[in-house]
């Protein structure tokens, strides 16, 4: 089987423009057929903020009002999403934006309310299409998709760019020997958040059952890893958590079944 590589990449890399010129030409260097996932959060309460609309953030996840909808459709599936297939071009790669919309590449219906909690248009992913995006990829073509879906009635929906990631990487699986990257601001998992060098070298499932109960892993790092797991547990070869510098899938934590 040949391999394909999915990287997925923070808004807080996205914001910064030297550490994404480094991140693209890495991800260029990448051999072979590959995949790139972008976040852009960051840029999207800018650009919110700027238009008078607040943001709002329930445990590290945004409600997706109407307004909302709005900026993250421009910024995710416009701003973003063209401003890093361009770069993509320029460093040789032949890239073409998507959202889940487009080729219905990937379906979602909007979450229903959890916990009493109403997140909006916000999407739960129910299937990704791997054969179409197989179809661009035996075509030399490197799909960048933004975190955004489509619920087949007409609706974009905001969509958690891990979630993409993994769902994208589980999709290839039947087709590819699939490494997914995580790509962020820390050098794997850490055992102290204090300690940039305190990378847990793997990660199985009953490590993060203990991580999770002992306190070690909290946060945003939860659903990551939940990504995480569920891509191994759906056939993705391999799934690393890295450094942004450190895409070349020798660095970071591992997760395994």
């Amino acid at each position: 089987m040949e391999k394909v590589t999915v990287v997925k990449v923070g808004g807080a890399i996205v914001e910064d423009s030297e550490q994404l010129a480094q991140l693209l030409k890495d991800f260029a260097a990448i051999s072979g057929k590959k995949v790139l996932v972008h976040g852009g959060g960051r840029r999207a309460t800018k650009v919110a903020a700027a238009l008078g609309i607040e943001s709002k953030m329930v445990n590290g996840r945004r409600i997706t009002d109407a307004d909302m909808l709005e900026v993250v459709t421009m910024v995710y599936g416009g701003l973003v999403n063209k401003n890093l297939v361009a770069k993509l071009q320029a460093n040789g790669v032949n890239a073409l934006g998507l959202t889940g919309a487009d080729m219905d590449v990937i379906h979602s219906h909007k979450r229903p309310l959890k916990d009493g909690i109403d997140f909006g248009f916000v999407g739960d992913v129910e299937r990704a299409n791997g054969k179409m995006l197989q179809t661009l990829i035996n075509e030399g073509i490197t799909p960048v998709m933004a975190p955004l879906t489509h619920d087949g009635k007409g609706n974009i929906l905001n969509t958690n760019a891990d979630t993409i990631a993994s769902e994208t990487a589980k999709a290839l699986a039947p087709y590819y020997d699939v490494t997914l990257i995580y790509s962020f601001e820390k050098k794997g998992v850490l055992s102290n958040p204090e300690d940039d060098d305190s990378v847990i070298p793997v990660i199985t499932h009953a490590d993060f059952e203990r991580y999770k109960a002992d306190g070690t892993v909290a946060g945003g790092m939860i659903p990551k890893l939940e990504n995480a797991l569920a891509a191994i547990d759906a056939g993705v070869k391999e799934v690393i958590i890295t450094l942004a510098t450190a895409i070349d899938g020798k660095h970071g934590t591992v997760i395994k079944s």
